[in-house]
C-alpha cells in the first residue's frame, strides 16, 4: 500500500488461519495455567500498568496511540504500555509463546479466525459481563461483531475490527465493454457472464480475480455462496461439514470463470498482485472489502461498489472481524484491561478507529456518529459495505476451522487451475475436513 495504509501491509492477512494450529501444538503448556501477574501491575503511586500488544503499523498504529493517550487522560489511574514487537499476522504465535513461558500481555490483537483456538486457555478472560453491561447495549452491535467473539455461548474477546465483502467495479472498463453497471440483486450467473464480457485476452484484461494461494484469503470469498445455497461450514451436529453438496455448486462458479479465462488467479498470499491488476485498469471487478478503497482512490480508478451476487436473490455476504483478547494477569490488571476494551468499543472511540484504521462501525450507534457520516459521504461505495453488515455472517468460531479452511483452499485451487472437477475436489475436501471434525475435543 502507498500513502494511505491500513493496520497491516495486507488487510487480508487478517484472515489467515494457520496460527491456530501453532497454538494447538503447544496447548499442553498453554493450558497449564502459569501466569505473569505476580505483582498485579500496581505501582507505588497506585496506578495500574497494562501491556497491550496491538500489532498495527502506520495509520493503525497512530490510531491506537491516539486512542490510548485519550484513555489515559480520562483514566489517570491506568497506564498503557504499547508493544508486542510483531505485526498482527504473527501475533498468535507471539502470544502463544508468551503463554507457554508465563510472560504474556494484558490485551492482544487476535484475529477472529484464531480466537477459538486461543480461547481454550484458562488465561483468556470471559468478557460476557463486561460487554453486556457496557453503556452501548450488546444487541446494538452488528451481529458479525457479536458472533465473532462468542465461543460456546461466552464472549471471549471484545470486537476490534469489522469489515464485509462486496464487488468493486471499474466503471471505465464497463463503459468500454458497453455494459451496464451491476445492481443489487444480481446473480452469480450475471457475474460470470459479465466477467466473460469484460475479458480481453489480447489487451491482458480480466473480468475478475481470485486469490489462488489456497489460504484463507482464497477461502472466505466462497462462504457467502455456500450460505446462500443453504449450506454451512459445519453441520448442526458438529461432526461433519455442512457444504458437501452446496460446495460443489459454489466451486462450479470458479470452474466457469477459469474455463472462460476471465479470472486472474493470484498465486501469492496477500492478493497484492490481484489488486495491482485491478488498480492498473486491467480487471473489471474485484471481490474485496472497504480496506481496499483508499488504494483504489489513490490509483484514480473511477469505481462503483455493488453488493455480492447471489443464487437466491437474497443479500448475503461475509465479515472477517478481529478482536481485542484479554488475558488474566491478576485482578487489578484484569479490571483495568476490561475497562480499556469496553472504552474502545464505545461509539465515540470506535469511530476514531473506524475512520483512521479502516474498520466499519462496530455498532449502529457508531454508524450514526457525525464523523462516520462524513467519512461515508466522502467515500464512494463505503455505505454499501456498511449496509452489507445487515446480512453478513462470520465463519464459525471453532478450533477445527483451520483444518477445514486448508482443505477448502486446496479444493478451490485445484478447480481454479483445472486440476480437478468441483465434485472430485469437494469429495477430497470433505474426507479431510470430516476426519478432522471426528476427532474428540
Amino acid at each position: 500500500m502507498n500513502a494511505v495504509q491500513y493496520p497491516y501491509p495486507s488487510r487480508r492477512g487478517v484472515l489467515r488461519v494457520g496460527g491456530g494450529l501453532a497454538l494447538a501444538a503447544t496447548a499442553g503448556v498453554t493450558l497449564s495455567g502459569c501466569t505473569s501477574g505476580a505483582d498485579d501491575g500496581v505501582g507505588a503511586d497506585g496506578k495500574v500498568t497494562l501491556e497491550m500488544w496491538h500489532g498495527q503499523t502506520d495509520t493503525g498504529k497512530k490510531a491506537v496511540e491516539e486512542l490510548v493517550a485519550s484513555f489515559e487522560r480520562s483514566h489517570p489511574k491506568i497506564r498503557v504500555k504499547l508493544g508486542g514487537g510483531v505485526l498482527a499476522d504473527s501475533m498468535l504465535q507471539k502470544v502463544t509463546a508468551g503463554l507457554a513461558a508465563g510472560s504474556y500481555p494484558d490485551i492482544a490483537y487476535i484475529f477472529g479466525s484464531d480466537l477459538a483456538s486461543i480461547a481454550a486457555s484458562p488465561l483468556v478472560v470471559d468478557l460476557s459481563d463486561t460487554v453486556r453491561s457496557g453503556p452501548t447495549p450488546w444487541t446494538n452491535y452488528w451481529a458479525p461483531a457479536r458472533d465473532a467473539v462468542t465461543v460456546r455461548g461466552k464472549v471471549r474477546a471484545a470486537p476490534a475490527l469489522l469489515d464485509s465483502l462486496a464487488v468493486v467495479c471499474n466503471k471505465k472498463l464497463f463503459r468500454e465493454a458497453d455494459l451496464p453497471l451491476p445492481k443489487a440483486g444480481w446473480s452469480w450467473q450475471d457475474f460470470q457472464e459479465t466477467a466473460k464480457k469484460l475479458t480481453d485476452k489480447g489487451q491482458g484484461r480480466f473480468g475478475t480475480g481470485w486469490p489462488g494461494a489456497g489460504d484463507e484469503d482464497t477461502v472466505w470469498r466462497l462462504w457467502p455462496m455456500v450460505w446462500d445455497l443453504g449450506g454451512d461450514v459445519i453441520d448442526s451436529g458438529g461432526k461433519k461439514i455442512g457444504f458437501a453438496d452446496t460446495g460443489v455448486r459454489a466451486l462450479e462458479v470458479l470452474e466457469g470463470l477459469a474455463r472462460d479465462g476471465s479470472v486472474y488467479i493470484d498465486p501469492k498470499s496477500g492478493s497484492e498482485q490481484m489488486y495491482q491488476v485491478f488498480m492498473s485498469g486491467r480487471m473489471g471487478m474485484a471481490l474485496t472489502g472497504p480496506w481496499q478503497l483508499p488504494d483504489i482512490k489513490q490509483a484514480k480508478v473511477d469505481y462503483h461498489v455493488v453488493p455480492l451476487p447471489s443464487f437466491s436473490g437474497r443479500p448475503v455476504t461475509i465479515s472477517g472481524p478481529d478482536t481485542w483478547t484479554v488475558f488474566n494477569n491478576g485482578s487489578a490488571r484484569e479490571r483495568a484491561a476490561r475497562t480499556l476494551v469496553s472504552w474502545l468499543m464505545q461509539p465515540e472511540q470506535d469511530v476514531v478507529w473506524d475512520v483512521q484504521a479502516g474498520s466499519l462501525p462496530l455498532s449502529r450507534r457508531a454508524e450514526s456518529q457525525p464523523a462516520w457520516r462524513r467519512k461515508t459521504a466522502g467515500t464512494e461505495g463505503l455505505a454499501v459495505f456498511t449496509k452489507a453488515l445487515e446480512t453478513a455472517r462470520v465463519r464459525p468460531v471453532h478450533p477445527v476451522y483451520p483444518q477445514i479452511s486448508k482443505a477448502v483452499g486446496e479444493a478451490m485451487v485445484a478447480v481454479l487451475l483445472g486440476r480437478s472437477t468441483p465434485a472430485q475436489a469437494m469429495r477430497a475436501c470433505a474426507d479431510t475436513a470430516n476426519s478432522a471434525l471426528a476427532i474428540p475435543r
